[in-house]
């Protein structure tokens, strides 16, 4: 029997690239359903992360031209790793398999339809890779090779180049709602799901409408979240930076023990003001490392529900198994 394909949508304020990438992606699913490829009644669901302008109008605008694009609509704005979960766990009892995708299709949906043959033929997670970084910007290319290798030097297990366009079948989403995590880093969970895996590269492309929702300080708040989340290792260079510096205070006693008894000693204002402000920022860096994992300890405990849906546009048609 031919898999149902869900095709998840995370949006934010997408009220005008909605219309374009909706019409795109179920062109797709037509285009696959004549292949054989997927189930006639393969969907898309558009997951409202507490958008401010008219998103869920617009996705109850286009659930009543189609019932085949569904919708929930999160109570608040919980950032784009929580809608997506939401939109995931939606759809994980309405479909064989789910594909994550942005709203502006700078990520190529047409990779979508390798995604479903290696589905097809096995693999459980199909990741999609960008196949390079030519259309980037000179800072955004160099930003974020850094941040894929700043995080492999953490011990964090992602996949380079991959963001969160990729096809889990529902074992793999069955498998990711067991874990409970308040701090949502899906690149990092995912990989240690330990099921077969395919990867399909595509090329990337200009925004179909709207506005970047990633800004550089996104990012960086992204990539510590994913970093703190997934290793300890920051915490280790706390630990050996404290020891590096105690070996050069040993060096410093001696040297100005020296001096002190071959009278050689200087006025040294300059030097210890430098130290005080360099140890200083080195304790804070410290303190604010420690205090990112206690505040994620702190959200952890109190195990409060990652999101809360508002209101779903969805039919009670089962999968096909």
């Amino acid at each position: 029997m031919l898999p149902r394909i869900a095709i998840v949508i995370p949006c934010y304020n997408e009220q005008e690239a909605l219309p374009v990438t909706t019409a795109q992606l179920l062109r797709l699913l037509d285009e696959m359903a004549d292949k054989q490829l997927v189930a006639a009644d393969s969907f898309i669901l558009c997951s409202d992360d507490g958008s401010k302008d008219a998103t869920w109008q617009v996705i109850c605008q286009l659930h009543k031209a189609d019932p085949r694009v569904k919708g929930v609509a999160l109570t608040q704005n919980r950032g784009h790793q929580y809608a997506l979960l939401a939109g995931l766990m939606t759809a994980e009892p309405l479909c064989d398999a789910a594909i994550s995708i942005d709203a502006d299709l700078q990520d190529d949906p047409q990779a979508i339809v390798e995604m479903v043959k290696k589905f097809r033929e096995g693999a459980e997670i199909v990741f999609g890779v960008r196949a390079s970084r030519k259309t980037d910007t000179w800072f955004k290319r160099t930003t974020a090779r850094g941040f894929y290798r700043f995080q492999r030097s953490m011990g964090l297990n992602t996949v380079y180049d991959h963001a969160d366009y990729r096809l889990m079948s529902r074992r793999a989403l069955q498998l990711l709602s067991e874990y409970g995590e308040s701090n949502l880093f899906l690149r990092g969970i995912i990989p240690q799901l330990g099921l077969t895996t395919a990867i399909v590269t595509y090329d990337r492309h200009e925004r179909v409408a709207g506005e970047s929702k990633y800004p550089l300080g996104k990012m960086l708040s992204f990539s510590i979240d994913g970093i703190t989340s997934f290793s300890a290792r920051p915490i280790r260079l706390i630990f050996i930076v404290g020891l590096i510096l105690l070996l050069l205070d040993v060096a410093m006693a001696l040297y100005v023990f020296t001096s002190y008894l071959t009278h050689h000693v200087v006025e040294g204002w300059t030097s210890l003001m430098l130290s005080v402000w360099f140890l200083g920022s080195l304790i804070l860096m410290g303190l604010g490392i420690v205090g990112e994992y206690i505040g994620k300890i702190f959200v952890e405990v109190k195990q409060r529900p990652r999101y809360a849906i508002r209101e779903t546009l969805l039919d009670p048609t089962p999968t096909s198994d």
